[in-house]
């Protein structure tokens, strides 16, 4: 095997051991690491800020400001970059909220609200730490925007006044921000292609992962004649767009129809890349006892086991939500209420449990065992 040949599989074999486990999140994520695919998302939500943004100096941030427990649902990103609104040293943040599971969570506003929180004590503390005198202090502005990727339309406002029950003349008295929304699954295609960008293509596949074998065909085949477009400059981000296709046929699709849709994507490629990327990919998936299975068709088992494991990450973070809530509203609550919580699996019990406690003035007004007191 020439040597070329054997680094970029082994090369390409740590990039899928890395992105396979939890592939909608972490495949998200790797593709935004690219500066040129955070310009195509920004030109996707909020076309009239992109002129403003200086992209060839956007800087991420390795920090998450999500949980340990809601990290199986969502993940995030956090990036700084000057902002020519009023002058070349003003910067903004860029907090991108990449979100899959598949129900809709309503306290998606609060939990912005709370992720944005915590980027901006993470400021202050640094000007405590460095003793910048606080006439110096300014506060970075924080450009949210939440990635959706879950087949169930999100209809519920992204505001704090979601999981509130309060009168109009209180309204006023609620923080409120704008927040950027795309929900891949829901947006038109036309918006998604626009910039005519890789990225919007390559949303296009992942909007249709689930179609029939007709229409994700055809989604592959005009992604491809986009792609084959791409300026010579451009063959980083072109190689990007081509691992992520073959991930997600191989991830997403049918075992059935996997090595047909690879065929396909090769009759657009003039070289061996593709080839490459599906033998590499198919030793990985024997490396972690995966290709068997799927070669067996059980892909339902795969389904189901994907669903328990959204289940148990959604109870996990409404319980982690829970505790955060009654911490807060009562600093002092002795540690049995949050470890009796925390042995609560039942989603329903944990919705109700949050309902009185929006409404509770003590922590009697709380019944711990999840009765409902109509």
């Amino acid at each position: 095997m020439p040597q070329d040949t054997a680094s970029k599989e082994q090369e390409y074999r740590e990039l899928y051991k890395t992105l396979l486990v939890h592939f909608p999140d972490k495949s998200i994520r790797w593709l935004l690491q690219d500066k040129e695919n955070v310009r195509c998302l920004i030109k996707i939500t909020a076309t009239e800020l992109e002129e403003f943004i200086d992209f060839s100096q956007l800087v991420q941030h390795n920090r998450s400001y999500i949980s340990d427990r809601l990290r199986e649902q969502e993940s995030d990103l956090l990036f700084s970059v000057p902002f020519k609104g009023r002058s070349e040293t003003d910067e903004l943040l860029i907090y991108i909220l990449i979100e899959h599971q598949s129900t809709v969570d309503i306290s998606m506003g609060f939990r912005l609200l709370f992720y944005m929180l915590n980027i901006w004590d993470t400021q202050r503390e640094n000007w405590v730490k460095e003793n910048v005198p606080k006439g110096e202090w300014r506060l970075r502005p924080i450009l949210p925007i939440v990635f959706y990727t879950g087949d169930r339309k999100w209809q519920q406002p992204l505001t704090l006044t979601t999981i509130m029950d309060i009168p109009e003349n209180l309204h006023r008295f609620v923080p409120t921000f704008d927040t950027l929304f795309l929900s891949v699954k829901e947006v038109e295609t036309e918006e998604l292609t626009k910039t005519d960008h890789p990225l919007g293509w390559l949303l296009t596949v992942l909007q249709k992962e689930k179609a029939n074998k007709e229409t994700i065909i055809e989604t592959i085949s005009d992604a491809m004649i986009h792609l084959n477009t791409l300026d010579p400059e451009q063959s980083e981000q072109r190689k990007r767009a081509l691992h992520y296709l073959v991930m997600l046929i191989t991830s997403r699709r049918p075992s059935e129809e996997h090595q047909e849709l690879i065929d396909l994507i090769q009759l657009h490629v003039n070289d061996t890349e593709v080839e490459i990327m599906a033998k590499t990919m198919a030793e990985v998936y024997r490396e972690q006892g995966i290709a068997e299975g799927i070669r067996q068709g059980i892909e339902q088992g795969i389904e189901q086991g994907i669903e328990q494991g959204i289940e148990q990450g959604e109870c996990r973070a409404k319980q982690d939500h829970l505790i955060k809530l009654l911490t807060h509203q009562f600093p002092n609550v002795s540690d049995i209420y949050i470890n009796k919580i925390r042995t609560i699996e039942e989603l329903s019990i944990l919705d109700l449990l949050f309902d009185q406690l929006l409404s509770a003035d003590t922590i009697d007004d709380i019944d711990i065992n999840g009765n409902n007191p109509h």
